[in-house]
């Protein structure tokens, strides 16, 4: 079979060789199965051996050479806005369509055409920010890709110790929340009173999509250290009554913006809930990854400009300025900031307060400040508790002075939460916070 396909390339190729641009064109006037499949393998194999700069021109061309072409756009409009109807739809959406998304569904057909287009997405993701140029092929990748990886598609297994060692792998080498420090680390959170479900994808083989990571526990945890801690106690499962999902990871930077995390956690929770009963809480113990940076960004006028620092942080001018030694609450706050576990007791109530302001209130870019928020707040969760100091590992303090906070999954709530939430931007809280998130609306608003 392989000098079959050879010889196929051979009479494919023609006077060009193995130019690119030439192939590429030639897979898209292909009728031939075998041909497309050969021609298909030839780009794949010529991509992987191409260094950053070759990658950035194939881009380039990719988004010049395969482009929708725009008069026959106008006329397929015109033709429908005369005489709309299935067949001149069907004419439009054809003419809007990009030629390279077709391209890119018959590489796909290649051994292992997937896992490069996948890993090719991840590296058009590290440069793509700063050409917006390439922005159309980021997006012809991601609409595939949201098809391609619908929840149809994916395949939920438990991970244990027992997987297979390369899985067990893959979970060291992608966990990004909480890292874990070697196989001790990783039997820990594979014992009897710790779940991590991962999907998996058939054309991507042993290599995870996306896992989760979940601690069974009595009572809802706001601190981070006993769920990572190697030497901590096995909690009976019969005694458990909260599942705890403390990491949630995206193994594949290719698909970064395809929504299956949401399936994943809803999954999870019809599992644990068939196996264990007695569990009545579902939440999280997530960071807040870009707290401290949000604090820091006082130019961003939906951010903590200073004025609004000074308000949110009046109540506590008593307690931070004594212990700062400055008349200004904000110089106050900032100065202890610089070693938070030192002057805990001043700035627990104050973190909490500025956490949940960063949590509702805070933009970037016209969405919520914190992703991680989005993610869950998107999915129905509703924010239930922020913890000061619940993570004092050095990540933690460095990015949110160790706060950490839990977002709770009530599924009778679920689907009227991400309506509000989606439609409206409506921000669900429990009723302990309730109270001072009604303070945090009117402080962030009052312009006095």
């Amino acid at each position: 079979m392989p000098g079959f396909l050879d010889n196929l390339l051979r009479l494919l190729r023609g006077p060009r060789g193995s130019d690119v641009p030439f192939l590429c064109h030639k897979l898209l006037s292909e009728r031939g199965e075998a041909s497309q499949t050969a021609l298909a393998q030839e780009i794949i194999s010529a991509y992987q051996g191409m260094n950053p700069e070759k990658r950035l021109d194939f881009y380039q061309m990719l988004c010049r050479e395969f482009q929708p072409d725009q008069a026959l756009i106008l006329r397929a409009a015109a033709e429908y806005q005369q005489a709309p109807g299935p067949a001149s739809l069907a004419a439009l959406s054809a003419a809007v369509e990009p030629p390279r998304q077709e391209l890119f569904r018959r590489i796909n057909t290649a051994s292992h055409g997937t896992e490069t287009l996948v890993g090719m997405r991840g590296d058009l993701l590290q440069v793509s920010e700063k050409r917006p140029e390439l922005a159309g092929l980021d997006s012809d990748l991601r609409h595939l890709f949201r098809s391609w990886f619908n929840r149809g598609f994916l395949r939920l297994e438990r991970v244990s110790w027992k997987t297979s060692a390369r899985i067990l792998e893959s979970l060291i080498r992608y966990e990004s929340v909480h890292e874990i420090n070697g196989w001790p680390d990783l039997r820990r959170r594979l014992e009897a009173d710790r779940r991590c479900f991962a999907f998996f994808h058939p054309a991507l083989g042993d290599e995870p999509v996306i896992f989760l990571e979940v601690a069974l526990t009595k009572g809802l945890p706001g601190d981070l250290e006993p769920l990572l801690d190697v030497a901590s106690p096995l909690l009976p499962t019969d005694r458990a009554n909260t599942a705890v999902f403390y990491s949630i990871n995206n193994c594949l930077r290719g698909l970064r913006g395809v929504p299956f995390g949401n399936f994943l956690i809803k999954q999870v929770v019809d599992d644990l809930t068939a196996e264990f009963p007695g569990l009545n809480c579902y939440a999280t113990l997530s960071p807040l990854p870009h707290f401290a940076e949000a604090l820091q960004d006082s130019g961003n006028p939906d951010a903590f400009t200073r004025d609004r620092l000074r308000r949110l942080l009046a109540d506590f001018a008593a307690s931070l300025a004594p212990a700062a030694a400055r008349k200004d609450p904000v110089d106050a706050f900032l100065l202890l900031l610089k070693d938070p576990v030192r002057h805990r007791e001043a700035l627990s109530e104050p973190l909490r307060r500025l956490a949940l302001a960063y949590l509702t209130r805070a933009r970037r870019d016209g969405k919520l400040y914190d992703s991680v928020a989005g993610f869950h707040l998107s999915n129905g969760a509703r924010l239930e508790r922020i913890n000061p100091f619940g993570n004092l590992r050095p990540y933690g303090l460095k990015d949110s002075f160790g706060v950490t906070v839990n977002y709770r999954y009530l599924p009778e709530e679920l689907e009227e939460n991400h309506e509000r939430f989606a439609r409206q931007g409506e921000i669900q809280v429990s009723r302990a916070l309730s109270r001072d998130s009604r303070s945090v609306a009117a402080l962030w608003k009052n312009p006095q």
